[in-house]
């Protein structure tokens, strides 16, 4: 991704809207604040790393999914996935393209009869809002997909509707490019300090010196968001966790698109060209790191992720790594969900973190409702109460177990 030239200083000393971040998240939120009726305020965004390099948005699988445990993310994705396939109408620009899902689907293998049970109550759970998920004995997947070694699997689940890869990057340079045009500053610095006056934030203060006063202040800043909340005295449960990722080519290709399998060990793996693939796995220990950290851990492949990948596929017994990197998911130690909304003491301090590794997907609806909970006071198109903050202060959790 080209490194963009932001200016480093804003133009004003007050903004009614601060958002702090500018990948996906800040960007969705910005541009649903210009494209609502009722508002006609002020936007700054502002971003550390113009270049987004290490962001989040830049590091993903870039995939969509209806299988998830919590019905609000099931909903969430599939306005995305409408979002999407409308862009140039929903953007308002006919240079826009039309995305589409690769829909290869995500493949859930369960092992025991726990995970068995958990997939057949979230599969009625998704089929009653609209997804198509189906349940595969091993007889199914074998018919389907005969490269498998099923020994040990029970059940499987599967959805093909809405349901793969789509590319997210463009849809973020999109969302950033149509802001802009509709007059949101974005600037190339950081918020390093925020003053409090009582239950309002009144201003941060930018690492340049610069103290912009505010209306609402949008924390939207991924893995680093915990120290965003900081600045404001708030203890906020979201941590970076590192996310491996492996590209790799197959000796032997498979004679059909390959599902984002996610095998029992926790170790996914999905197609990734016409004879690539992808893999991605947590490390051996799942520990906060520093939102700086993206050492790889080089053992990982060899004595992990590739002996469990080439026991599932055997045909993949052969396989060569093309290229590596690691991501940060912006790790909800709660209850690993979306924290949305403000916090009940700071009023106009909204909060925008805590996806868990389905962040990417869950944009536009996000940005949606931050944007009408800073114009109307609430939410207008889909009901995110049980995602707000409050929960995180009374520790109610709205659990979402499907966490990849």
């Amino acid at each position: 991704m080209a490194t963009l030239q932001f200016p480093s200083a804003p133009t004003k000393t007050a903004y009614d809207v601060i958002i702090i971040g500018g990948a996906i998240m800040g960007s969705a939120t910005a541009w649903f604040l210009t494209e609502n009726p009722d508002f006609d305020g002020s936007v700054l965004v502002v971003e550390r790393d113009p270049s987004y390099a290490m962001c989040s948005t830049a590091h993903t699988y870039s995939c969509i999914r209806q299988q998830f445990s919590d019905p609000l993310n099931v909903r969430i994705s599939q306005f995305t996935a409408a979002f999407i396939k409308d862009l140039p109408d929903r953007i308002g620009d006919a240079r826009a393209p039309r995305l589409s899902v690769q829909n290869f689907g995500y493949l859930y293998l369960a092992d025991n009869p726990r995970f068995a049970d958990e997939l057949r109550v979230n599969a009625r759970m998704q089929r009653s809002v609209g997804a198509e998920t189906e349940l595969l004995t091993p007889d199914d997947i074998a018919a389907r997909y005969p490269f498998y070694a099923l020994d040990d699997i029970l059940l499987g689940s599967i959805n093909t509707k809405d349901e793969g890869y789509w590319d997210g990057g463009t849809l973020f340079d999109w969302l950033r490019r149509s802001a802009r045009s509709r007059g949101v500053e974005y600037i190339g610095n950081e918020v390093v300090a925020m003053t409090r006056d009582g239950a309002r934030v009144a201003s941060v203060t930018l690492a340049s010196g610069e103290v912009i006063a505010c209306g609402h202040v949008v924390n939207a800043s991924g893995p680093r968001a915990a120290r965003t909340a900081a600045m404001a005295g708030i203890a906020l449960p979201v941590e970076p966790r590192r996310r491996f990722n492996w590209v790799y080519t197959a000796e032997k290709p498979l004679d059909r698109a390959l599902p984002l399998t996610i095998d029992p060990s926790g170790v996914h793996t999905r197609q990734d060209g016409p004879t690539t693939y992808m893999a991605g796995a947590a490390p051996a220990e799942d520990l906060p790191v520093d939102p700086d950290d993206f050492r790889m851990d080089h053992d990982r492949w060899q004595d992990h992720v590739w002996p469990i990948i080439a026991t599932r596929i055997p045909q993949f017994e052969a396989i060569r790594v093309v290229t590596e990197w690691v991501g940060h998911y912006a790790y909800n130690t709660l209850d690993q969900n979306a924290i949305v909304g403000p916090h009940p003491e700071v009023d106009n301090l909204l909060f925008q973190n805590g996806f868990s590794g389905h962040g990417l997907q869950q944009a536009p609806a996000m940005g949606r409702a931050i944007a009408e909970l800073i114009t109307h006071g609430g939410f207008r198109s889909l009901d995110l109460t049980p995602m707000r903050f409050d929960r995180i202060l009374s520790e109610r959790r709205a659990v979402e177990t499907a966490v990849i």
